[in-house]
């Protein structure tokens, strides 16, 4: 184990946050509870966006920008969202500095530029977004808007962890208008299942996905479903929404359509999105006490090629070699890096690599210049084999496949081998204390029980799964009757 990393046994968030600063990933900033996304961590995050990016368009949606900063007035008109984002607002009142004529070179807020409305630093944007919406929908033949926004929100969280929750935060929000609820809701599902796909395919990750209980909806939304991850210490992570908002945000800005009949009635509506926080779910799903482990499909670097030698002799020659390697690779479309560089020991880069997560390390000496070989070392299982240079470009590819699926099948069963079943609160309880991960157990349907869970043991509503069989039974707190099961944990 690397002495600059705290162990996951020892403490699970130091651990977190050294991965993640040691990693390259990010760092704190000058704003109390912002983060610098450095370039190794915005590589991750770009993969990740060109993937969702271009889901997004082959299911229909187009990308468009709305502003930063959302009149207080229409922020306030769709309540119930208003009343959900309240306390997380950043808020802007004035519009200029002038110099303090008692302290110089310090700067005041000037008390004359006051704006006439606040504005709200955008926590989501449904209100600026249905705003201008009411403008481009006048008739069916406008539905559906399919549109997508990446963008930053603000959200002032005072507990705050790199990437898992920052008062500032980049993300996508969808944002749809339709016709009927039977489009709506079919559009909430379909981005719910793309969602789903590529956590599970992209990130390897596993995911359960599910609706959420009333008092854990998005504030204005009919539903909200949702996928939830399990993290390597028992904690759940929700990965991404998708809110059904029914008429709504439609009636709180007025966004009515001329139908076939040329009646008027209230669009429907669609909002979904996933964010930076699906980078702390990876550090935290898939690492180890040595590093980072990034899944190929979406590592910045999927191939690392370090050279062994001594001296200038022959150093040429495993150059043109290993250069050659790094352009057929590159061609066959796979990221690799060559680390030439003279200012580190191979031992250190052989480290360094492993902390950053590159999913295969190529070695290559002078032994093997002589016997057309190469050490090839799998970061996700840390094994090393010899190998022939033959057929070896190949060979990568595949193993990239291979390391892939392994980290998605071993999620998997650390994921199933902590779903457990309480019947009573007994059981509830010493499985919370005991085995840690989501539980599978019967909940009365009320949000007094709900929240009187939550304060006995900090476990909530992760999600009623789609795919819940019926079951009768009794809840575990109050033993009133239960038609059905729902998953709990504690979460992040």
């Amino acid at each position: 184990m690397s002495k600059e990393i705290t162990s996951r046994a020892s403490d699970y968030s130091q651990w977190y946050n050294d991965l993640v600063i040691k990693g390259s990933l990010a760092d704190y900033s000058a704003v109390r509870g912002c983060m610098v996304i450095k370039p190794y961590g915005y590589a991750l995050w770009e993969n990740m966006r060109d993937v969702l990016d271009r889901m997004f368009k082959e299911t229909g949606h187009q990308n468009a920008y709305f502003p930063l900063f959302v009149p207080k007035s229409l922020f306030e008109a769709e309540e119930k969202n208003a009343e959900g984002f309240a306390k997380e607002c950043a808020v802007v009142t004035h519009y200029r500095l002038k110099s303090d004529p008692d302290h110089k070179g310090k700067l005041i807020v000037d008390p004359e530029a006051r704006l006439e409305e606040e504005l709200v630093v955008r926590p989501t944007s449904e209100a600026i977004i249905w705003n201008t919406y009411k403008g481009w929908i006048q008739s069916y033949r406008d539905l559906p808007l399919l549109i997508n926004q990446w963008a930053n929100v603000v959200r002032w969280e005072m507990r705050t962890r790199l990437f898992l929750r920052t008062a500032e935060f980049l993300w996508q929000e969808g944002h749809t208008a339709h016709a009927t609820s039977q489009e709506a809701q079919q559009e909430t599902l379909q981005m719910l299942k793309v969602y789903a796909t590529f956590v599970e395919e992209y990130m390897a990750l596993p995911v359960i996905r599910g609706v959420k209980s009333e008092s854990e909806r998005f504030a204005g939304a009919v539903d909200t479903y949702c996928i939830e991850a399990l993290m390597q210490d028992g904690k759940a992570l929700q990965a991404g929404t998708s809110h059904f908002l029914g008429q709504n945000f439609a009636k709180a800005f007025d966004v009515k359509f001329s139908d076939r009949d040329n009646k008027l009635d209230y669009v429907w509506a669609t909002s979904w999105g996933v964010s930076t926080r699906l980078i702390g779910a990876l550090v935290m799903a898939h690492s180890d006490d040595e590093g980072l482990v990034l899944p190929p499909r979406i590592a910045p670097l999927q191939v690392v090629i370090i050279p062994i030698y001594k001296g200038a002799e022959k150093k040429d020659l495993l150059d043109a070699r290993a250069r050659d390697l790094a352009s057929r690779l590159k061609t066959a479309g796979v990221r690799v890096k060559f680390d030439d560089n003279d200012n580190a020991r191979p031992g250190w880069k052989f480290a360094e690599y492993e902390l950053k997560g590159v999913p295969l390390r190529l070695a290559m000496g002078l032994r093997d210049l002589e016997n057309n070989t190469a050490e090839l070392a799998r970061r996700d299982t840390r094994e090393k084999t010899n190998v022939s240079m033959e057929g070896l470009v190949e060979r990568i590819v595949q193993l990239l496949e291979e390391i892939q699926q392994n980290m998605f099948n071993k999620a998997l069963i650390f994921r199933d081998e902590h779903i457990s079943r309480a019947d009573t609160w007994s059981d509830f309880e010493r499985l919370l204390d005991e085995k840690t991960g989501f539980i599978s157990a019967h909940w009365d349907g009320t949000a007094q029980t709900e929240e009187a869970i939550k304060e006995k043991t900090k476990a909530t509503i992760r999600c009623i799964p789609l795919d819940n069989v019926p079951e009768q039974g009794a809840c575990i707190l109050t033993g009133k009757p239960s038609s059905q099961r729902v998953l709990f944990a504690r979460a992040y």
